[in-house]
């Protein structure tokens, strides 16, 4: 365990830091999900409302540093192509 008071300080903020990015992660998880579900059942409309939801907390995550810029990149890409590729 740690004796200073830095170090003490480090541990608190280290708890705080990774409760928060599990929380931001597990969204963006869920959101993904959302839209996958939703080109899944071939629906556009729904596809979009759901890349706009999940495009917004991706950019937000990244901002903050949660997930790296390119990640974030990637994955609207990804969804992206998907929701494009249907008919």
């Amino acid at each position: 365990m740690a004796n200073t008071k830095s170090a003490l300080k480090r541990i608190r903020q280290t708890a705080t830091r990774t409760t928060r990015n599990r929380a931001v992660t597990s969204k963006l998880k869920t959101l993904r999900k959302k839209v996958a579900a939703a080109v899944e059942t071939s629906d556009k409309e729904a596809a979009a409302a759901a890349y706009n939801t999940f495009s917004s907390a991706v950019d937000k995550a990244a901002k903050v540093g949660t997930i790296p810029a390119n990640r974030a990149a990637n994955y609207k890409s990804k969804a992206a192509k998907a929701i494009a590729k249907i008919a």
